[in-house]
């Protein structure tokens, strides 16, 4: 009677939360497509939507640094395709100068725009698209590593309604797609150890080719798994393990105890990692060839570290914006850290040994390999949300675990009204970002969406810009090339520049201007006003 008892406990939770999580799962869909083209463009798309055009950092400087007068629209003819130019010009701007970001999504991205053009709209709805690929991938890796349906659309509830995800998803570069990437391989992985076959290490294969080729960080992905699959080998799978949360057929991993089968699953592993490993040969030897200054390694408090890692992890659930100083954007975070790490007691004390150490190893592995450098040498390269991509699935495995585990207990009430606020702070988090202008992933950029309106409540303004002394002023001013009215002129000079066309102009504004800019203003006697915040744009004064 008991065992029928415990039997029946699934599927009183299931009938509860099945139209919930449903639900949840079509409204995060939606909030994937709403506004996308609210938000200002960030400097990162920008430069996405040049490189996938055709051109390069140094065509653009050489053509817009003249001490020459632009109208504002002018500068998005940089945001479509170039006239004449091929997916050649596309890799080999990629090559020349950012090949940390290797090249499939800004080809994908080069046939989108051939297609629907370059608009901010047409920019993101490619990543939206690509991220609900995600879903249907996260069900299936849940339901293979679980062994349950309520925990497979636990998962991909987690992911639709993901205030992280979402952000991304809406944003015209490559992380969404990335993380569908990482689920393709673990999924792969799980059905490769537990299976075998070769189609499935093949597809393995391929997914790790495919996440090589869009970011360096997928590399993380492949510590993980191949430290999974060795500690697998040495310790076995385990036997199965049978819980009340189990309603789907789970096969037996060949081999658990057989050290003939584990080899074999072992060289296969291996294999389908030195193919893909073949196949990205050509980018390895371009990374060779133009190494790259790490732009992260600065020095930062641990402080900061912690607090970073806090709202990066917490994203995935809660996202409301408070500020990053208010008290309140740490502490309504607390709840949902308790909530993961408990995640993770849960997932490695209940769940079978293959399932908890690809679930655990996928968290804490990529983490560690860049939080243990930042904290011995210094640095902030694990503060970087989109970096951890690889980490943010595993967490979102476990605390889908954590729900199966606690809607199928005796203590289910409780954690339906867990479920419930969980899910609600992921809408009204995802509602509040829709309706910004700008959210925390636009960082250097964040302020483009006041300046375009502070300039156009200008009669005919004129703007003064360059380079800047850091060189991102171009991705920035492509950002506001979509925000600024026709009646906006740009001066943009060269270096050293030339401010005689501006010497009588009535109405002169300057963006995020150099120092050089500042030098040959204070030789002509002139000052600046600051009119916006973080001193990103200035009144001349004569």
């Amino acid at each position: 009677m008991q065992a029928e008892k415990t039997k029946q406990q699934p599927t009183t939770a299931w009938a509860w939360v099945h139209w919930v999580l449903i639900l949840a799962i079509a409204l995060g869909i939606g909030f994937r497509f709403v506004n996308l083209d609210r938000k200002i463009a960030g400097h990162g798309e920008a430069y996405t939507s040049l490189r996938a055009a055709g051109y390069s950092d140094r065509e653009l400087n050489a053509e817009l640094f003249q001490n020459k007068f632009f109208a504002a629209p002018d500068l998005q003819k940089f945001q479509t395709i170039r006239p004449g130019s091929t997916a050649k010009d596309t890799i080999r701007s990629i090559a020349t100068e950012d090949p940390q970001h290797p090249p499939l999504y800004f080809l994908m991205a080069r046939v989108w725009m051939q297609g629907f053009g370059g608009s901010i709209f047409a920019a993101r709805l490619l990543p939206a698209l690509l991220s609900l690929l995600s879903l249907p991938l996260m069900y299936w890796l849940a339901a293979e590593l679980f062994a349950s349906r309520l925990v497979a659309l636990l998962a991909t509830a987690l992911v639709a309604l993901s205030p992280f995800d979402i952000l991304f998803a809406q944003t015209a570069q490559q992380y969404e797609w990335l993380a569908t990437l990482v689920i393709a391989s673990m999924l792969f992985l799980v059905r490769g150890l537990r299976r075998g076959s070769w189609q499935d290490w093949g597809w393995y294969a391929l997914s790790v080719t495919l996440g090589l080729y869009t970011h360096l960080s997928f590399a993380l992905t492949m510590a993980a798994n191949g430290l999974c699959v060795v500690l697998l080998y040495f310790c076995g799978m385990g036997s199965k393990q049978h819980s009340w949360i189990e309603d789907l057929p789970a096969s037996e991993p060949p081999g658990r105890s057989n050290p003939v089968e584990r080899l074999r699953w072992l060289l296969s592993f291996a294999i389908a990692t030195i193919l893909a490993l073949v196949f990205y040969l050509p980018w390895l030897t371009v990374l060779v060839n133009h190494p790259q200054v790490d732009s992260e390694r600065m020095t930062v408090g641990v402080g900061y570290l912690l607090t970073r890692w806090m709202l990066d992890f917490t994203s995935l659930f809660c996202d409301l914006e408070f500020g990053f100083e208010h008290p309140l954007n740490l502490l309504v975070r607390v709840p949902f850290l308790l909530l993961i790490l408990t995640a993770i007691v849960v997932v490695h004390q209940k769940a079978p040994r293959l399932s908890w150490m690809i679930t655990l190893k996928a968290v804490f592995v990529p983490f560690l390999l860049l939080a243990l450098p930042d904290l011995i040498m210094g640095g902030k390269r694990s503060a970087v949300s989109h970096d951890l991509i690889s980490s943010y699935v595993g967490v979102q495995l476990a605390v889908a675990y954590l729900f199966g585990v606690g809607l199928s207990s005796a203590k289910r009430q409780i954690w339906r009204w867990l479920l419930a606020i969980v899910l609600t702070i992921g809408i009204l988090s995802n509602s509040q970002s829709t309706m910004a202008e700008n959210w925390w992933n636009t960082d250097g950029s964040s302020m483009n969406a006041e300046v375009a309106q502070l300039i156009n409540a200008e009669a005919a303004p004129i703007v003064v810009s360059d380079v800047g002394d850091d060189f991102t002023s171009p991705g920035d001013l492509l950002s506001l090339s979509f925000r600024l009215k026709g009646a906006v002129r740009l001066y943009l000079t060269a270096q050293p520049p030339n401010l005689d066309p501006i010497a009588t102009a009535p109405d002169v504004l300057l963006f995020r201007p150099s120092s050089k800019i500042r030098l040959a203003l204070a030789a002509r006697g002139w000052g600046m006003q600051n009119i916006a915040q973080q001193k990103s744009l200035w009144r001349l004064q004569r």
